[in-house]
């Protein structure tokens, strides 16, 4: 796989964190979690006895962001604990945290602390609010971020009230670009043979999904609203209830809507006026209310058939199962199996990430807590059974 030379210490918990080593290890990174001893990361607790989201005393939380991981237990708070970690940074080339602001420093295992250890090591923090700026120290997490970050203000309808994403746009796009700004370092080192620091912030990447919305506001001072699941410039563009379900149709620009009117054959939709963006816009209303009229009439399969051979985007509205079982996602991979320790195997996403030159994806065991405390500190760090012995039985291994 393409980062199997690299070397991960993962001291991250609960979901930002935890997604973002998730995703280097399935790029092939050796991704070695760091969890205190006894009760090992939180996430380990979330599930584990749930009869239907648990399976070897393991949530399906805990089992689908640890694939493709080690586990060895330190006590970092004890200075003989503390000496196992930066032993294993001389080995290592990333140090991945989302712990609050200065707990690494209190730890005494900031960037410029490992860095003098090894300077070649990258670290990247995932935090709510980053490193500097007056509220870098407020605890937050996935949905405080995507309120402050403006996207809950235009997600919903104006009835509804802010909406949240369904997903935790927050955590998981904190985790994302915390690996991509790990990636960066790394072909940055290839050139300067030196490490650095990568400081993501939770909210800073809210703000970046804004995009081009948010350079309208600012050019405009104009604020929007929520729209539902339509658009402000497109017409149609919506979510449309069919008999049995929902179809979501993006007909954007002019000729695409041309070959909608002609497929869907209703009338009013054939107007000559209707060929002009501006005009389908200020009729917004009106068009979406014909759609939906014709839509009720037949089932989702029927639409998606007749708009999917005429070219049109457009797609269901798929509950998770349907999804899942999405013959176009089947086709990537998109749900693997991953072995457990029992024997059995468990579904779930797959790595969206194909790569030509690299193999295919393979998926190992999530970890027991501390499974590889022995075997890593003998292979990486030549300790002696002894002194492996020694350090469990201090308390600052298990």
């Amino acid at each position: 796989m393409t980062l199997n030379h690299i070397v991960v210490l993962d001291l991250t918990h609960m979901l930002s964190g935890p997604y973002g080593t998730m995703l280097l290890a399935d790029l092939g990174a050796r991704t070695i979690k760091i969890e205190p001893p006894g009760m090992g990361e939180g996430t380990r607790r979330l599930q584990e006895h749930d009869p239907d989201y648990s399976i070897d005393g393991m949530g399906a939380y805990f089992l689908t962001l640890n694939r493709n991981k080690e586990s060895v237990c330190i006590d970092l708070k004890s200075p003989e604990g503390k000496q196992v970690f930066m032993d294993l940074v001389r080995n290592a080339d990333v140090v991945f945290d989302n712990f609050g602001v200065g707990v690494r420093k209190r730890l005494g295992i900031d960037h410029e602390s490992i860095s003098a250890v090894n300077p070649r090591i990258i670290s990247c923090s995932v935090t709510g609010f980053g490193s500097s700026g007056p509220g870098c120290k407020r605890p937050a997490f996935d949905q405080v971020v995507q309120a402050m970050g403006g996207g809950m203000s235009i997600t919903g309808t104006p009835e509804s009230g802010p909406i949240r994403s369904g997903i935790p746009t927050g955590d998981l796009g904190g985790g994302m670009f915390g690996a991509m700004g790990v990636l960066a370092a790394l072909v940055e080192r290839e050139h300067t043979g030196r490490g650095q620091h990568v400081d993501v912030s939770m909210l800073d990447v809210q703000i970046s999904m804004l995009n081009y919305m948010a350079t309208m506001q600012l050019m405009s001072g104009i604020i929007p609203d929520k729209i539902g699941n339509g658009h402000f410039v497109h017409v149609p563009y919506n979510c449309y209830p069919t008999a049995d379900g929902h179809v979501i149709i993006a007909c954007i620009g002019d000729a695409f809507f041309k070959k909608f009117a002609e497929v869907m054959d209703i009338p009013e939709l054939k107007k000559p006026e209707y060929e002009s963006q501006p005009v389908r816009y200020a009729d917004k209303a009106r068009i979406d209310d014909l759609i939906s009229q014709k839509l009720q009439g037949k089932p989702t399969t029927h639409w998606m058939e007749l708009l999917t051979d005429a070219r049109i985007p457009c797609g269901p509205v798929n509950n998770f199962e349907q999804a899942l079982t999405d013959p176009q996602v089947l086709a990537r991979d998109m749900v693997v199996q991953v072995p457990l320790r029992s024997g059995q195997r468990i579904k779930m996403p797959g790595n969206p990430i194909k790569m030509s030159g690299s193999t295919r994806a393979q998926y190992t065991t999530p970890p027991a807590l501390g499974e590889h405390t022995a075997p890593i500190l003998q292979e990486l760090l030549g300790y002696s059974r002894e002194s492996i012995e020694r350090l469990r039985a201090s308390g600052a291994i298990a």
